[in-house]
């Protein structure tokens, strides 16, 4: 059974209204973002695709994963990229204490700043999951807690990646925030759908810009 929603539909963001679902325009963008990084190869390749078509991103980065790989941590915001916080160890905000919840966020600006003199209050919530006493202390320090409007489930290795593909491609109009996750595990599907989803955005006039 599948615990995640593909388009995420107007009663949520209602809901959840102080988090940035969407983000309407007039100029038909889109916002493209990747999860989980950075990694290797994966990331690396990322970076070659986007660059190929003069799109940008923003990337919500682990900070143990920037620790790891400051290199192609550096690459990413020279190329012109975003990027956003998502947390230091990847923690699952329902099953942690708001206390180190949002300790582990601090560590992470902390590995972001030391890494590039630059502050971001760009947030994403590990598997979308985070408390409300989590939610409202980030965002009286004033980050924005980016959701999604659109998910590609390139992590879910129980689909295919032609389903990954058509979630994307059925679900994306101009404002749409759109998920992936250049991680191993999402790899094989990702490899297949970030391309074409590319391709798709430039064949229909949109635009790829990053989140601010």
């Amino acid at each position: 059974m599948k615990l995640y929603w593909i388009k995420t539909n107007s009663f949520i963001k209602k809901i959840f209204s102080k988090y940035t679902w969407d983000i309407p325009n007039s100029a038909n963008k889109v916002y493209l973002t990747f999860d989980d990084g950075p990694t290797p190869e994966v990331t690396e390749w990322v970076l070659d695709e986007l660059k190929k078509r003069s799109a940008k991103a923003t990337f919500f980065c682990i900070g143990k994963n920037i620790e790891e790989n400051p290199a192609l941590f550096k690459r990413i915001l020279i190329e012109g990229h975003a990027i956003g916080n998502h947390t230091m160890n990847h923690l699952n905000g329902w099953s942690t204490s708001t206390e180190k919840y949002i300790e582990n966020t601090m560590l992470c600006n902390e590995s972001i700043y030391n890494h590039t003199n630059q502050k971001t209050l760009l947030f994403r919530p590990p598997y979308g999951k985070i408390k409300n006493n989590q939610a409202r202390l980030l965002l009286a320090q004033g980050y924005k807690i980016i959701m999604w409007d659109v998910l590609s489930a390139d992590f879910d290795q129980t689909i295919s990646k032609e389903k990954c593909l058509d979630n994307v491609i059925k679900n994306t109009r101009s404002g749409s925030i759109i998920v992936f996750h250049d991680s191993i595990k999402a790899s094989k599907n990702l490899k297949h759908t970030l391309p074409k989803v590319l391709d798709y955005i430039e064949k229909h006039q949109l635009y790829c810009d990053v989140l601010e």
